[in-house]
C-alpha cells in the first residue's frame, strides 16, 4: 500500500526545469574541479554556471526507443534484488561489502546488456545521500563523467600489461545508476541528453583533481537549445540506467556510434512534494571491453 501511494505522487511526463550548464572558459584557461576539499586559496571549481530552463521528456513507457550507440544511454528493467540488500550485505552502507556483493552483479549485468562486451573492470562507485550532512549529494551541474583523454588514462591505470592490446579494440566507460530509495524516486531525478544531440563544440574538458594527486578529466556542458533532454520518472530499485561516459567507436567516422558520451545532471522537479523522500542512489563506473 505504501509503495502504491507513493507511486501516485511521482511526477510523470514532460517537465520544464532549470539545468545548470557552464560557460566556456576564456581562451588559455584550464577548467578544473576538486573532488574533495581544495588546497588553501583555491576555489572548488573555476567554471561559471549558466542556468537554463529546458524541456525534459519522460522516457517511461518508451524505454526501448533509446540505445547506447545512438543516445549513449539505455535502460535495464526487472533486475533481481541485490545480495547487498540481503543478510550477507550492508544495505549499501559499506564500501567493502558493496565491492564484494554488488560489483559482481553489475559486471554480469554489463556483459549481458552491452552488445559484444567480453570483459568488465569496475574501478569505483559513488553513493549519493539526501541528508543535509551527506558527504556526496546529487550533482546539479550538467557534466560527462569521462573524456577520451581520461578514458585511455583509466585503461592504462587499471589494466596494466593488457592496456596496449585493450586500447587497440573497442573500450567504453559505463556508469550503472540505480536508486536506493524504498519507493519510486520522487525528488531530484536524473536528466540525461542524447549523445546524438550533443555536438563536440558543447563539451568543455575539465581537470578532475583527486586528493591523492591523480588528475582525471571530466567534461562540463555548454547550453545548446538543440540538445534533447530526458529523464526516467519514478525509478525503482529493480531498474538500472546505463550511462555511457565514453565509447572509442564514437571517435571513428562512420562507426554508427553517435558520440558515445551522455551529458547528465540531477535536477529539481518543480512538481515534487515538499515532504517527499529525498533521492538516494549508487553509481558504479566500469571499463567495458569488446567486441
Amino acid at each position: 500500500m505504501a509503495i502504491t501511494q507513493a507511486a501516485s505522487h511521482v511526477p510523470r511526463g514532460p517537465v520544464a526545469a532549470k539545468l545548470n550548464f557552464s560557460e566556456r572558459p576564456p581562451a588559455g584557461v584550464t577548467a578544473f574541479n576538486y573532488v574533495e576539499t581544495p588546497p588553501a586559496g583555491q576555489p572548488q571549481r573555476n567554471l561559471v554556471p549558466d542556468a537554463q530552463t529546458v524541456t525534459i521528456s519522460d522516457i517511461r513507457g518508451r524505454e526501448s526507443e533509446y540505445t547506447l550507440d545512438r543516445d549513449a544511454f539505455q535502460v535495464v528493467t526487472g533486475v533481481a534484488r541485490s545480495s547487498e540488500e540481503g543478510p550477507s550485505g550492508s544495505g549499501f552502507q559499506s564500501d567493502e561489502s558493496i565491492a564484494a556483493n554488488y560489483y559482481p552483479e553489475v559486471e554480469q549485468l554489463l556483459l549481458s546488456a552491452v552488445p559484444g562486451s567480453t570483459r568488465v573492470f569496475i574501478f569505483d562507485h559513488t553513493i549519493r545521500r539526501a541528508a543535509p550532512d551527506a558527504r556526496r549529494k546529487a550533482v546539479q551541474s550538467v557534466h560527462i563523467d569521462q573524456t577520451a583523454h581520461s578514458a585511455a588514462k583509466r585503461v592504462r591505470r587499471h589494466m596494466a600489461g593488457d592496456a596496449d592490446s585493450l586500447l587497440g579494440g573497442r573500450y567504453r566507460i559505463v556508469n550503472v545508476w540505480r536508486a536506493l530509495n524504498r519507493g519510486p524516486v520522487e525528488t531530484m531525478p536524473l536528466a540525461f541528453a542524447s549523445s546524438a544531440s550533443t555536438p563536440e563544440r558543447d563539451i568543455i574538458p575539465v581537470e578532475h583533481r583527486y586528493p591523492e594527486g591523480y588528475v582525471g578529466q571530466t567534461a562540463a556542458i555548454a547550453y545548446n537549445p538543440d540538445q534533447r533532454w530526458y529523464y526516467w520518472s519514478g525509478m525503482t530499485g529493480d531498474e538500472r540506467l546505463l550511462l555511457e561516459c565514453f565509447d572509442s567507436e564514437g571517435l571513428k567516422e562512420g562507426s554508427g556510434v553517435a558520440g558515445g558520451r551522455v551529458p547528465h545532471t540531477a535536477f529539481e522537479d518543480p512538481r515534487s512534494r515538499p515532504d517527499a523522500e529525498g533521492r538516494e542512489s549508487i553509481e558504479i563506473r566500469a571499463l567495458v571491453f569488446g567486441p
